[in-house]
Parts: structure tokens; sequence; C-alpha cells
């Protein structure tokens, strides 16, 4: 809407400098195009366009071209709704924002929850592979904003119209799997999550902690290791049933843990089943020449020609690798569900192996490799360091969550809210889920963040609990209108009443949406709607501080701002369902 309203003005404003320019200089000049910016301050307009582009050619000064840009549009018979002014090098409009909150109130009552998705990916096949945790341990804190940015994207891109498959790729092989195996074999006694009462993925993952400390004090203990695993990729009983014992214990735990959450997936892929995929693509280039292989009877890439040096592919006693078996995967992917594009969800530290990856598969003559991308998340520290999963030092994610939810059941005891809210625990859940979720997507994903657990449930400044709160304020303040002010229910919305600069202000953030959704999407970047929620919530709050709404001075007021106290809520509720933040009514 409020592009549409852009557009129309960048048009208008060109044909203009077009005709300016042929009257100065007798000719069809070629003009470079204009470009559209935000003024500074609300009082300059809604819409900049700088003209410095254009003196030298049109030989006049830009405050010059700007008054006789002001003046031939304003002589127009026909032109847009809207004030121009002159704000020195720059031609400002100033949008009629009455028809714009007009259009928006009966579009937004006909779109609800609707409201904001578009057409752009329409047509468009998407996999998005996220969490892909090991079974060697529980979920952590890194899990934790691989698995939000993974469900935030996702649905951004189902709100630009693509089809999208999430997937799931379960690490259930290799050696750091064995690891934990071995030293159950070595320690456990037989311990299980039933005798120990310990929830199967943390059981596992005290006995990946524990072979961490014996290889400290063992030399032999990684070689025993590697044993295992070639013992397992020749199907040896004994140690296939171990492995798939504590599998269980640990699938049986994430599951758990993605429930809490709110995580979920289309599909789940497993290494175990993967990998020989895999070794018979590698096997298959080396027969055609794509790759080669070492003396010691290891296969290789050259990769010189993306400016890199060579990469395993097989190892010397033919076991698999990471790359072995995510190039198998990958494969398998596409023939199970073709896709347009396909999205890994995976920290920046991965870097390089999605590089080689995506090459790799290209040398095998698979065209999609070219529609492979790598969202390349920055590492989650703690405000004392950084977590490391072998010494016991990370934020285990159940933990977390019911410690969030703890916090969230202290606040409501403390404010004496508990007869305001349905259900004190879900309540809390719900509160902590939205703190996390909002914490840990509010960072551009490519930077590392700092994780601060008591700052993330603040229910003041920039957080999911505030955002939370502005939803049950407005929610509150709609009910009393409903009960309370029955005969202003046909009372007709006169949006020319909403004159205020903050109510100029909130009608323009509110017809942006549409557009930060779109981009939010594009650039898989759940940051950006985060940043937008908070300025909306910032300044609704701040003009509901100075305002009356329900007590305004005239029935028509009370109307036209309940209108766009409603339209404010349906941002908030659909946004919050893009980035994971429960909407609670009340709080």
């Amino acid at each position: 809407m409020l592009k549409a309203v852009r557009e129309t003005w960048k048009t208008l404003i060109e044909e203009q400098l077009a005709l300016y320019a042929k009257s100065v200089l007798a000719v069809d000049a070629a003009l470079p195009p204009l470009a559209v910016q935000t003024p500074p301050k609300p009082e300059l307009g809604d819409l900049a366009f700088p003209l410095f582009a254009y003196a030298k050619t049109l030989r006049t000064s830009p405050p010059l071209l700007a008054q006789e840009l002001k003046t031939r549009i304003e002589a127009l018979p026909h032109r847009p709704a809207g004030e121009l002014l002159v704000a020195g090098p720059y031609l400002n409009v100033r949008i009629d924002m009455a028809d714009i909150a007009t259009a928006l109130q009966q579009k937004i009552a006909q779109d609800g929850e609707h409201y904001g998705t578009n057409s752009s990916m329409e047509g468009k096949r998407v996999t998005i592979e996220f969490s892909c945790p090991n079974t060697n341990k529980p979920l952590h804190l890194g899990h934790m904003r691989n698995d939000s940015l993974g469900e935030s994207v996702a649905a951004l891109l189902k709100a630009n119209g693509a089809t999208v498959r999430k997937v799931n790729l379960i690490n259930n092989r290799g050696v750091h799997i064995c690891k934990s195996m071995l030293a159950y074999q070595k320690f456990g006694n037989g311990e299980t999550p039933q005798s120990s009462n310990i929830k199967g993925d943390h059981l596992v993952g005290k006995y990946y902690v524990k072979f961490a400390q014996w290889a400290k004090e063992d030399p032999s203990a990684e070689e025993q290791a590697q044993q295992m695993l070639v013992k397992w990729e020749q199907g040896d009983e004994k140690t296939i049933a171990l492995w798939k014992l504590m599998n269980g214990w640990t699938l049986d735990g994430l599951a758990e843990s993605y429930g809490k959450m709110g995580i979920s997936f289309d599909a789940y892929y497993y290494e175990s089943e993967t990998y020989k995929f895999g070794k018979d693509e590698i096997l298959k280039g080396l027969e055609d020449g794509v790759f080669y292989r070492e003396a010691d009877g290891s296969v290789w890439v050259d990769l010189e020609s993306i400016k890199l040096d060579k990469k395993v592919l097989l190892r010397k006693d033919g076991t698999s690798l990471y790359m072995t078996q995510d190039v198998g995967t990958a494969i398998m992917r596409h023939k199970d569900w073709p896709f347009d594009s396909l999205i890994y969800v995976v920290a920046s530290e991965q870097q390089y192996h999605f590089r080689v990856l995506f090459h790799v598969l290209g040398l095998l003559g698979y065209r999609w490799a070219k529609d492979l991308h790598h969202l390349s998340y920055g590492m989650v520290n703690l405000p004392e360091g950084k977590m490391k999963s072998r010494e016991g030092t990370v934020v285990d994610a159940d933990e977390l969550v019911d410690t969030l939810t703890e916090l969230a059941r202290n606040e409501i005891r403390e404010k004496e809210r508990e007869a305001l809210v349905d259900d004190v625990d879900k309540t809390s859940h719900s509160i902590a889920l939205g703190a996390l979720n909002y914490y840990l997507l509010q960072v551009t994903p490519t930077k590392d963040m700092i994780f601060n657990p008591a700052e993330s449930i603040s229910f003041n400044g920039n957080t999911g609990p505030y955002l939370q709160y502005m939803g049950a304020r407005i929610s509150s303040m709609l009910r009393k209108f409903e009960s309370d002010h029955q005969h202003l229910h046909e009372t007709a919305f006169d949006s020319s009443l909403l004159s205020l600069s903050d109510e100029r202000e909130l009608i323009k953030q509110i017809a942006l949406y549409p557009e930060v959704v779109e981009k939010a999407g594009a650039e898989y970047d759940p940051s950006l709607l985060c940043s937008y929620l908070y300025e909306v919530s910032k300044l609704f709050s701040r003009w509901y501080h100075d305002n009356q709404v329900l007590k305004a001075s005239t029935p028509e007021l009370v109307r036209a701002r309940i209108e766009l106290s409603r339209m404010v809520l349906q941002v908030l509720m659909n946004a919050f369902n893009l980035i994971g933040v429960p909407f609670l009514a009340s709080m």
C-alpha cells in the first residue's frame, strides 16, 4: 500500500524531471534513477527525493531544482493526494495518511491474520534444514539459536508465498557418537534413564563429557573410539545394539525438548541412513575422474578452481566424513522432494564445509547445487565466555526454558496478576518462549551474540515479554471498549481525525509491515522484523501514554483511535507468529 504510493510519487517526479531536462537541454536526456529516502524528522514529510545527481546536468542547484519541480507538480490538474515540501536539496512529500488509514483499516479487517503476507515467492519450493543435533548430547543454547532461526525463516518464506519443507538431519553416527558409547560401555554399569531418573539425551550427554575426561588420562581413548566406528560400519552386532539403545534414549529426549520449545519438522533424515549413499556417490565420482585416490587409499577432491587446497572425502579405511554423508543427504532430499532451493541453517564455523559441499555437488553434475544456500549465523556465548559441550559448560536447553519459565512465574506472582491470567503455568511458559525466541532473533544472524537470561525475560526494554505485554494491554483496552462502549460500535471510522504526529507515524508503520515481511524473507533475516516490532511497540506505548483512547473528547475520536489500536494489535499478532513469540491476550 505504502509501496504503491511511494512508486506513484517517484514515477511522477521522474516524469517531471525528464520534461524539465528537455526544456533546458532541448533534447531527451539520460538521467540517473531517482532515489527514495525517509526524512530524518517527521515534520520534514514521509518521502525524500534527493536531487544532487541532476544539478550539474540541468545547470542548476539542487534547492532550485526542488522548487522548480514542486511548482510544476502543484500546477498539475491531477496528482496524488499529499503535500510537497522543499527541504534544501530534497523534494519531500507528506503523504495523505487519512487515505492510507482508511484503506489500511479495510484491508486489515478483511485479511486479518493474513495481513502482511504476499506472493513474492509464489511457486517456489524451499527446503530448509535446521537443528541437526548429535545423538551424544542434549540440545543447548547454540541449538536454540539455530532452531529459532530455522522456524522463523521457514515462517517468513511461507508468508512470502513459498512452499516450505522443514527438515532435520539427526547426526547419529560418526566417531563423536562412538565416544559417548565407548564411555558408557566402560563406565555405565547398566545405567538407564529409568534407573537414574535422568532424561535420555542428558544421560548420553553425561557420558560424552565422561569420555573427554577419560581421554585426558588415557591417550588410547581416541583410537579406541575410531576402532568402534569401524566396527559400527562393518555391522558388528554388539556395537549396533548399543548404538540403537543409546540413540533411542537421545531421540526420545530430543522429541520432548522440541515439543516444549514449539519446534516441528516435516521430515527427518538420519546420517546412519544417508552416509552409504554418499559413499556410493563419491566412489562414482572417483570412477568418473572427478576425484582422485591417494597412495594410502583415501579419496580426495582438488579445490584449486575455487581457490582452496584439497579435501578428503573418504578416509583410508573407507569410512565416511561429514562431507561424504552431506553429499548423500542433499541428493536424497532432492529425490524425495525436488526443491528450487535448499537452505542450511548452520553456524558460521562451517562456512568452509558448505563452500566445499556445494562445489562437490556441482562437480558430480547436480545442476541444483547452484541453488544451495548456507544461512551462516554467529556463535552464542554467555556473559562469562564460550560454551564447550565436551567440557559440560554449555547452557542446557531444557534447563534454560525451565529457568525462564520460573522467572516469568515469579514476576506474575510478585505483581499479583495470577487472577488476570487463565493459567499461570501456561502463561509463564509462553512468556519464556517469547523471551527466548525474541532475544535470539533480534541480533542479525551473521553476528555473534551474548545471551543474558535475566535480561531476556525483562518486561521492560527490547524484549519479548515487553512486546507480549503491549499486545495484552491493547487486548485489554479492546475488551473494555466492547463491553462498556457498545453505543459507539456503529460510529463510522473517520481516519481524518488521526492527525497527531504519532498517529501518522503509527499508520505509516502499519502500512510498512508487508514490506518488512518481504525483505526479512528475502534476506533470511528475522532481526529486521524484531527491530520493526520494537519500534512499533515503543511508538504505540508513547502515543497511548500521551493520549486518551476510551476517554477521548468525542465518540468519533474514540472510534478512530480504537481502530488504530486494532490495526496495531493485528500487526503484532501476525508478526509474533513469524518469530515464535506466543500472543497473550492477558498477562
